[in-house]
């Protein structure tokens, strides 16, 4: 698998309905390579977990420079293709977005994560103006000549705990879904959705293949291939667990001084 070309080509055929491409998010070169050793098919990071790594905050506080800087880092350290969650495109604009987008193809990445959560955190564009950075997306992928897998990510479900998610929020959902689909997207990624009704729903009535994020023991990734799903993620997941176990090696080294 030599062109990025082709790496994009089997990112997309790796996302099948009913039984997804399992993605164990990863934060540098090093998780990288142990998570494909583990027998992925495809790298994928976390924001939160590569800012985490440099010791900041997520929400684009990381410099864009320092996100490109650990993608060319990861693409040279694999061989599998990866993807690259770029929360809200690191701009404002459609052209903002566009230019970043080439410049993310060029250090490697066949995939990106964009969402439509506004910058401030409080609130989500709306539907035209995210589709104008989607398609925008989609046109820095075509200058580039590279497929790239556009994972529209809509924190429509991520606004209000899960016992307060209702119908209103699915309909919305596929709304996004059909007009991100009409600008370019390839899949629709809802995170904080967890009712598996509205999560087969979602996957029955969407244009785009489904990517749902584990939180818990359910639904598994077993019951999210049933339902429908086409890809699963773990998020900020893999680094806190590690974190959590290198925090009890330290003490368990220390403790014994």
């Amino acid at each position: 698998m030599n062109t990025l070309k082709e790496k994009a080509t089997l990112f997309h055929q790796l996302h099948v309905k009913g039984n997804p491409l399992v993605l164990v998010n990863v934060w540098d070169a090093g998780s990288a390579q142990t998570i494909q050793s583990a027998g992925a098919t495809a790298i994928a990071t976390g924001s939160w977990s590569v800012a985490a790594t440099y010791g900041e905050q997520d929400g684009e506080a990381l410099p864009f420079h320092l996100v490109l800087a650990n993608l060319a880092r990861i693409t040279t350290s694999v061989n599998l293709p990866v993807t690259i969650d770029i929360e809200g495109g690191y701009g404002r604009f459609a052209s903002d977005v566009k230019a970043n987008v080439l410049q993310i193809i060029e250090q490697g990445a066949v995939g990106i994560n964009i969402e439509d959560q506004l910058p401030t955190g409080d609130g989500l564009y709306d539907v035209e103006e995210q589709c104008l950075r989607l398609s925008a997306a989609r046109e820095g992928a075509k200058q580039a000549g590279v497929p790239l897998f556009i994972n529209a990510r809509t924190d429509l479900f991520l606004q209000d705990a899960p016992e307060q998610h209702n119908e209103a929020l699915l309909e919305e959902a596929l709304t996004r879904s059909k007009a991100y689909a009409e600008a370019g997207a390839s899949g629709l990624f809802v995170p904080g959705l967890q009712d598996q009704q509205w999560i087969q729903e979602l996957c029955e009535r969407s244009p785009l293949p489904i990517n749902i994020m584990v939180t818990s023991a359910e639904p598994s990734p077993r019951q999210l291939a049933a339902l429908g799903v086409a890809r699963v993620s773990y998020g900020p997941y893999p680094y806190l667990q590690a974190m959590e176990h290198l925090k009890e090696l330290g003490r368990s080294i220390l403790a014994k001084k």
